[in-house]
């Protein structure tokens, strides 16, 4: 499992000119899943980012998580996150999971971080996208199983 980890001011995500997932501050999470992720490194990676120490307290040092801040979180499924750019000029997504096993564990994963006491929004599972955000500092990380 990967997930690129954006501290942002605000975001939302639309689907056909729709907003289906909008957030104030917080974080915007980019859900990439591979064959062997599992129910446990799911688990892993909601509790990791749940408590990452990535926002500022007031001496400006990330001491805080997410949770401290009662931010809230906008979680993207995407697959091209698992592409192999190593040869030739067209990236290869064959270790991104096909959907019937990535939708359920990406639907695991926000729920597991829901049950930590987080406001999760989403876009649209396998949908074309436009996620649009301001990242705060920039703080952008990637956490991995």
């Amino acid at each position: 499992m990967r997930v690129v980890v954006q501290r942002s001011k605000e975001a939302s995500v639309t689907v056909g000119g729709e907003i289906v997932g909008q957030i104030e501050h917080g974080l915007v999470l980019l859900v990439g899943i591979t064959h062997e992720d599992t129910e446990q490194d799911v688990e892993f990676v909601a509790e990791k980012i749940a408590h990452l120490r990535i926002f500022e307290d007031s001496e400006g040092k990330m001491n805080h998580s997410v949770l401290e801040q009662k931010g809230q979180i906008l979680s993207v499924s995407q697959f091209t996150l698992y592409g192999d750019c190593r040869k030739g000029r067209r990236p290869n997504f064959m270790a991104a999971a096909r959907p019937e096993q990535a939708e359920p564990l990406y639907e695991l994963f926000n729920d597991k971080l829901r049950e930590k006491g987080l406001h999760v929004e989403t876009g649209r599972f396998g949908a074309m996208m436009e996620v649009r955000l301001v990242n705060d500092g920039p703080v952008t990380l990637i956490v991995e199983s």
